[in-house]
This record gives C-alpha cells, structure tokens and sequence, in this order.
C-alpha cells in the first residue's frame, strides 16, 4: 500500500503494473467520426486561428476544397487526453502529471467525416526519486491511430508522472516556485494582443517555405499563448472530444488477460470518477466536474494532488507545438516527427511563449524525404522553461 508516513518513507505499490509491461491496453472507442464542429471547437480550444481549419470559404479555395483538421487532432480523438496506455496499473493515492509526448506522422490528413481507431500498448516505466513527490513512476504507452480505411495516420508516445498526491502536497514544491496568480496591466495585455496578431499574420495563407532556401539558425515567428485562466482551461478541456456526455464506449484487445480498460488506477477518492453512477448521470464521469482533472480549474484541488494552483494539460502543450510547426510548414509542408518533455504545467495567470530555431538539414532523412530539424521552447513570463521540443519537419525542396 501507499505509505506517506513521517516514520517510513513514502513507496508506490506497483503490484499491479509490473505484469501489464508489453501487453495491449483497451480503452475509450469514439462513437462518431470526426465532425466539422469537433475540428472548429479543437482549434478554438488550442486558441490556433489557422483558416484552414474553421474557415469554411477559406478551406474551399485551398487545394483540400474544404477545412481540414490540424495534425494535433489526433489526440482529440482519442480516449483520456492520449494517455490511457502510459496509466496502467493500481497505484492506491497516486495522481497523473504528463511528463512528455512523442508523435510520429505518416502523411495522412484527418479530414472531416474521418474516424479513427486506436491500438495502445503499456511501453515501459521506471521510478525514481523527486523533489516534487519523492518515488515517482514514469512511464511510457503507444498509442497508433488509423482511420476508417486503416490507413496510418499518426503514432504517438505518451509519458505519464505517477506520484502520490499526499507526498506532493506536503512537499508543496510548487507553491514555493510560481508564487501569486500574476496580474496583467492594460499596457501589457496590448502587447500581448500585438504580438499574437502578429504570429496570426505570418503565415495565414499557408505558403509553405522552401527547403534550399532555409537556413540553419532561421527563427521562427514567436507565437504568444494566454494569459492562462481558469476559463482558458476549462475550454481547451471541452475539445477533447471524449469529454462529451456519451461520446465514446469501451474497447477491449483481444486475447489480453486481464486488459487494462476502465481500471481504477488509485485516485484519491475526490479524484475518482464513478462510471456506475454516471449510466444515470454523466457528470459522474466527465473528469472536469468529476474525476482526475477537476484540480486543473479548482485551486483547492490543484492544491490535494501537489500543484499550487489551477494548471494547464500536457497534452494542449504537445499541440501547441504541433500546431506552432504546421503554421510554419504551410499547406504543402507536414510535421513528422516531435518529441516535447514537459518541464513544468502553465499556470493560471501565465503567459507562454513559443519558439523556434531551425538546427537542421537533413536532405537524406529516414522519412525518404528532406527535412528542417527545429527545436522549439516554450517560456513563461519570467523566462521559465515550460516545454522543449526537437522537430522534424518537411517542406517542400
């Protein structure tokens, strides 16, 4: 069991996930494909003004003929913000942080009217020691995305943070490091306003760079993101299409004893949905009123599971970056590949600023195709790193 005592040092029970290492993972199946409305209500989550993707007359005078989703849609369409195989296994009064995503793409567009299917595998873990929670699991699940015809649409790597809630929050790592909600002056929330206009302007027509004219050193436009709020957070989780009442039932894998699905994973009894009570009320299970990530919009909670106040999704960060990269790449460009860890959440009151440094040209890439290496950082208002990110993008030669 769990232990947080003064007199023994905190342990995570892992009885229940060292035997689920390898093995495929169940889950959420949506009902329905993918609608116009799904793709609208994402990038407005995302905050991504791109009019490829919500602009109906603009969408029909590109070469797709209509609006596209962007690449980031993919883990919109998944169960539990893409991270149901990394969270396998029974950990009694633990909690979930993201520690990072990987994302590999295979040239398929998500277009409306698509659904995708997915197989997930629990990957592996590992426990080491934290100064946010002491013992603390990272561990790694694959999720592989196919749509309706089966063609590959995307692979993904999810890094999940188990911790126990109690240890956390008496260690209180957080409170000490992001200090008050910052408030924003008029002078200030203009400049914001400026410099998000600004990235908006810099590619809105999809033109997509040019291989032999990049340059190793080429700065991307900077996109400026918040400030965060609770209103901000509630709106991006409304995006993950699984969050709708009813949207999605459960898969299982075949052959599997015993398959991780449904599973209690040891939330704090607060933090639990109940899937029982919500056949009648789906409140029960939405996860934002009910369940693990009420701790992002309520400060009370935020505080149980050792976080200072309410906190962004590591999955939205994944996807800024994503989306930061396919703005640049144009309509004819596509990202393939990128790796983000997660340095630290953003915070009610932040301010994020995106990044990006093209570090390489690659003309002989493993993808058959030349592409421009870009590393991408994510900043706070004091100059925190919240994510890094290295890409690969193609665009055209």
């Amino acid at each position: 069991m769990a232990v947080t005592g003064h007199d023994e040092p905190a342990t995570l029970d892992l009885s229940d996930v060292e035997h689920r290492v390898g093995k495929p993972v169940g889950g959420g199946q949506l009902w329905e494909p993918c609608a116009k409305s799904d793709i609208r209500r994402w990038v407005m989550g995302m905050d991504y003004s791109n009019p490829l993707h919500w602009d109906q007359e603009f969408g029909r005078r590109t070469k797709f003929g209509d609006i596209i989703a962007p690449q980031s849609m993919a883990v919109a369409l998944d169960f539990g913000h893409g991270v149901q195989p990394a969270c396998v296994g029974r950990i009694p009064g633990s909690h979930l942080i993201f520690g990072g995503e990987e994302w590999w793409w295979y040239g398929v567009h998500i277009k409306p009217g698509d659904k995708l299917f997915q197989e997930r595998r629990f990957y592996d873990y590992k426990v080491t020691e934290t100064k946010f929670a002491g013992p603390t699991m990272f561990s790694r699940g694959d999720t592989i995305h196919r749509n309706q015809d089966g063609d590959l649409v995307a692979k993904a790597r999810s890094t999940a943070i188990r911790y126990l809630a109690a240890e956390a929050e008496k260690r209180g790592m957080y409170q000490s490091l992001v200090g008050t909600v910052r408030r924003w002056t008029k002078a200030e929330l203009a400049e914001i306003d400026r410099a998000r206009l600004n990235w908006i302007l810099s590619n809105r027509e999809g033109k997509s760079p040019c291989f032999q004219e990049v340059k190793i050193g080429d700065k991307l436009p900077r996109r400026v993101i918040g400030p965060h709020s609770i209103a901000s957070f509630t709106t991006e989780y409304r995006a993950f299409v699984f969050n709708n009442w009813g949207a999605y039932h459960w898969v299982a894998p075949q052959g599997v004893e015993d398959p991780w699905i449904n599973q209690d994973a040891g939330w704090l009894e607060e933090f639990a949905w109940d899937y029982e009570r919500a056949t009648i009320d789906p409140r029960a299970a939405d996860g934002l009123y009910v369940g693990p990530s009420r701790g992002h919009i309520d400060d009370s909670k935020a505080s149980e599971v050792g976080m200072s106040r309410a906190y962004g999704y590591g999955a939205t960060m994944a996807a800024w970056n994503t989306d930061y990269l396919a703005f640049w790449a144009g309509h004819d460009g596509m990202v393939r590949h990128a790796k983000s860890d997660f340095r630290s959440p953003a915070f009610e009151g932040d301010v994020t600023f995106i990044d990006g440094e093209i570090v390489d040209k690659i003309e002989d890439s493993k993808w058959g195709f030349p592409v421009v290496q870009v590393k991408v950082r994510m900043t706070n208002q004091s100059g925190a790193t919240v994510v890094t990110a290295l890409n690969e993008v193609e665009i055209p030669s």
